[in-house]
């Protein structure tokens, strides 16, 4: 022990004025020099001095009634040997020694991490240590906080040690403790109450005051009767039988950030708690190893009183309100409030009135199947059934109407002469394009939204998702080279995409047609074979084709693109594949479902897609000019 002291020249400072005049008296007794404080401060009482002591602090300190060689005991003359053997405070303090080298300080110390703290670093120095109730002490009550803050303030140099807490200071004021704490409350717990001082261990060490099992204790000795009443309830327990899963003080509040209940952001505010509880009632390997029930926390925010909380509604009762916080108790237990005998005076809180009829049924069941009374399950499978039969009846009924009014509707719409606006060739490169489209949409917005309820006929598929996203776009890029082929090797399609190319007259329809739109023209413009719109959506077409061919090619060969190219760059593509993606379906159901489908003029839809014909619109205000029927 003695060499273990004298590595550490800072040692424990005397807690007790009487156990070191003992020693005093016993090193007197053994023959050491009585030399006085007056001797020794005529040459380290100078300003000069390397070994300088102020005279006047250390009269002031604790250690004022002891004499320079009760602690520099191989001092026996004057002059004294230079340098003076280390003192250690473990001579007068041994079993404060003990425990402090035992602590993770300690431990830390005897390793050599000169950041851990030793006696002085919280006391003070020996020369002018001052009584713990002593204001100005660095370890009285009120300056603990501040204390510790001296090295775990300093989070960049504590991160290496990988700490629970990578700001303990911090977190500790803003929570209720802290902020009791500043505002001058001296019962508000500082951080020896919670972590010990010269005993301090970390929370998975058994001894330490934070350890799991021994926290309701640690807690405790603030809040004396919740401790009482946690110990009788189930958690309380389940703590003193050694199972780690049941919750203590620290699992539901927290640990350094725990707020007031009152709070907002506490863990246990009236909002927060089916969360909190959800932990562990939701967790399935807790569920499972302790058989509890697995429908608690999702039938409870289905509920009237779960949903009014989730809406913000505070008076709704929720887990703690029925069940209790500390108290918690088996439903069993005739001491519980969710005791069958106890039900009425439970939900006569919020209540008032109710009768034992309440405990007719499953609390927590609702109208989940399989657990609701079983009249509940009438009611349910009578109104399935009705709904079934009148919804069902009227989707008939609309169906049978829609289908003769589409009938007649089409068949005035291709009563329309004129030549043919898509041919044969024409309307399969549509048909097979649009189903292209639809299956490259549906696959790739499935891998990026696997969650979705409209994901789940690939779900455990994968290799099927991608097989049928790589073959609609195999079947998009045989369309697209044979379109080329057709727009350019074609007589028709030739003229085709003279038509579709931009001109200046395009833009002058454009601004008629918002005009006509907005009532500055009495006129809607006429346009051409090919107005504003559809060279539009053609041109937007052939672009995002190409970013989605050229993107979709360099992701299915992502190992050669990674040769080629950084990691960066293939996340580049990834995301302008994405949303290149989002771009078109947007335009396509926004600008092309709009023109063909819900433009009053063309509503329900328009024809052409199927029979080739114009329109009644195309008739009225196009003029016909380009291309013609072939």
């Amino acid at each position: 022990m003695q060499s273990l002291s004298q590595r550490h020249d800072r040692a424990l400072i005397p807690l007790g004025l009487a156990l070191t005049l003992g020693v005093v008296a016993a090193a007197t007794a053994a023959g050491a020099e009585n030399i006085d404080n007056p001797t020794c401060l005529a040459c380290h009482g100078d300003a000069a001095s390397p070994r300088f002591v102020d005279g006047q602090k250390f009269s002031a300190s604790v250690h004022s009634a002891l004499t320079c060689t009760s602690c520099h005991t191989d001092i026996s003359s004057v002059p004294h040997a230079v340098p003076a053997q280390p003192v250690s405070c473990s001579q007068c303090h041994t079993l404060e020694a003990e425990v402090y080298l035992r602590s993770d300080h300690g431990q830390a110390v005897h390793r050599g991490v000169t950041e851990a703290a030793s006696c002085r670093d919280c006391h003070g120095n020996a020369h002018t240590l001052l009584s713990v109730h002593d204001p100005a002490s660095p370890v009285t009550r009120a300056n603990i906080p501040q204390t510790c803050a001296q090295c775990h303030g300093k989070t960049q140099d504590m991160a290496k040690f990988r700490l629970a807490q990578k700001t303990p200071i911090r977190s500790y004021l803003e929570s209720v403790h802290g902020l009791a704490f500043q505002k001058g409350n001296t019962a508000a717990a500082v951080c020896t109450d919670c972590h010990g001082s010269h005993d301090l261990h970390r929370a998975t060490n058994p001894q330490s005051k934070l350890y799991w099992q021994v926290i309701p204790a640690t807690c405790g000795k603030c809040h004396e009767n919740i401790r009482e009443t946690f110990r009788r309830s189930i958690h309380g327990q389940a703590v003193a039988t050694g199972k780690r899963d049941a919750p203590v003080c620290t699992d539901c509040h927290g640990e350094h950030s725990i707020d007031a209940v009152k709070q907002a952001t506490s863990k246990v505010f009236p909002s927060n708690i089916p969360e909190t509880c959800g932990q562990c009632h939701a967790a399935e390997r807790i569920i499972t190893k302790y058989q509890l029930p697995s429908h608690v926390v999702d039938t409870y925010m289905k509920s009237f009183h779960g949903l009014s909380l989730q809406l913000g509604s505070l008076r709704a009762a929720n887990c703690a309100s029925c069940h209790g916080a500390h108290d918690i108790l088996p439903s069993n237990d005739p001491r519980s409030a969710v005791h069958p005998n106890n039900l009425a005076k439970t939900c006569g809180q919020c209540h008032p009135g109710v009768s034992l009829q309440v405990t007719r049924g499953q609390i927590h069941s609702g109208t989940q199947p399989g657990l609701e009374h079983r009249a509940v399950g009438w009611v349910r499978r009578l109104y399935l059934i009705l709904i079934v039969t009148v919804v069902g009846g009227m989707l008939l009924h609309n169906f049978l109407d829609f289908r003769k009014k589409l009938q007649v509707h089409r068949q005035r719409m291709t009563a329309v002469s004129g030549p043919l606006r898509m041919t044969l060739n024409e309307r399969i490169q549509h048909a097979v394009l649009a189903i292209a489209f639809i299956a490259l949409a549906y696959t790739g917005f499935a891998l990026k939204h696997p969650q979705a309820w409209w994901a789940s006929p690939f779900v455990g598929r994968v290799d099927w998702r991608s097989l049928s996203h790589r073959g609609a776009a195999l079947v998009f890029c045989v369309l697209g080279a044979y379109h080329i082929w057709f727009v350019c090797r074609t007589d028709r399609g030739r003229k085709h995409l003279r038509a579709l190319l931009p001109m200046r007259s395009d833009l002058i329809q454009f601004g008629q047609m918002l005009g006509y739109d907005v009532g500055l023209r009495g006129q809607r413009p006429m346009m051409g074979h090919y107005s504003y719109v559809e060279k539009i959506e053609y041109w937007a077409l052939v672009w995002g084709s190409m970013v989605m061919v050229v993107t979709g090619a360099l992701m299915t060969w992502q190992d050669w693109t990674l040769r080629l190219f950084p990691k960066w760059i293939f996340d580049v593509i990834t995301s302008i594949h994405y949303y290149e993606a989002i771009l078109a379906c947007l335009a396509i159901l926004l600008w092309h479902g709009y023109f063909t489908m819900f433009d009053p003029d063309e509503y329900p839809m328009k024809w052409t897609w199927l029979t080739g014909r114009p329109s009644e619109s195309d008739e009225h205000h196009r003029k016909e000019d380009e291309p013609a029927q072939h």
